[in-house]
């Protein structure tokens, strides 16, 4: 019987990544994506990717996606309050479903964390990328022909003209010395919208980009019409 996974999914690359290794595992059935959108702007959290556009992932990847609201500033108490209600509903529609996948790859402490709140719940994590080389995992992606765009720069380590670029080799090549080519840092965040977890790609249209709290730079990506 095979063990049934839900994918705590970003909307980025590395969750595309992460669902890749999982489906390619005999052992395991992808059962939904879990997301946390920050309410006050109805986006994904940190990456500022639309509601409809999660959704359409979603579908594209053919996995409903469950999602975590979350208020602007919630303290990590909050935070953990809001995914044990998650975890409670994704229980309620899969009841054998105890294990949460993540795209981590290898901050420790990001992973005690989860795994902390895991155990709270009865969960268990799984990490299928973790530990390895970021740089390998990147031309894995490329490699795979796992296609995103840069929607949001920490311009305190990366320039603001990065966000709105397509993640490929073109752009490793060109990120500087000291930042992630996976961002585990939290450098850049990406949308994914093609690659061979998707059944079809999604058509997104580019708007400008917006500095947000003196930092971060959002680049806008919007549903293109059919």
């Amino acid at each position: 019987m095979k063990r049934q996974v839900a994918l705590a999914w970003s909307g980025g690359k590395d969750s595309a990544l992460a669902l890749y290794r999982l489906r390619a595992d005999p052992g395991v059935e992808v059962v939904s994506l879990l997301t946390t959108v920050t309410e006050d702007y109805d986006r994904v959290s940190m990456h500022g990717i639309r509601r409809d556009v999660l959704l359409a992932q979603g579908e594209a990847i053919g996995l409903p996606v469950e999602v975590v609201g979350i208020r602007v500033g919630a303290d990590d108490g909050a935070y953990a309050m809001a995914m044990a209600a998650g975890f409670e509903r994704l229980q309620a529609r899969w009841s054998a479903l105890k294990t949460m996948a993540f795209g981590d790859i290898f901050l420790e402490d990001v992973r005690a964390w989860r795994e902390a709140r895991l155990a709270e719940a009865g969960w268990n994590g799984l990490f299928p990328l973790w530990g390895e080389k970021t740089r390998d995992l990147a031309y894995d992606v490329t490699d795979l022909g796992i296609q995103a765009t840069i929607c949001c720069v920490d311009t305190r380590q990366l320039a603001a003209g990065f966000s709105g670029r397509e993640y490929d080799t073109t752009l490793l090549a060109e990120l500087p010395a000291g930042v992630d080519p996976c961002a585990e840092r939290g450098e850049f965040h990406t949308c994914v919208h093609a690659g061979p977890v998707f059944r079809a790609p999604l058509r997104l249209r580019k708007g400008g980009v917006v500095l947000r709290d003196e930092r971060f730079a959002f680049c806008d990506l919007t549903l293109a019409p059919e």
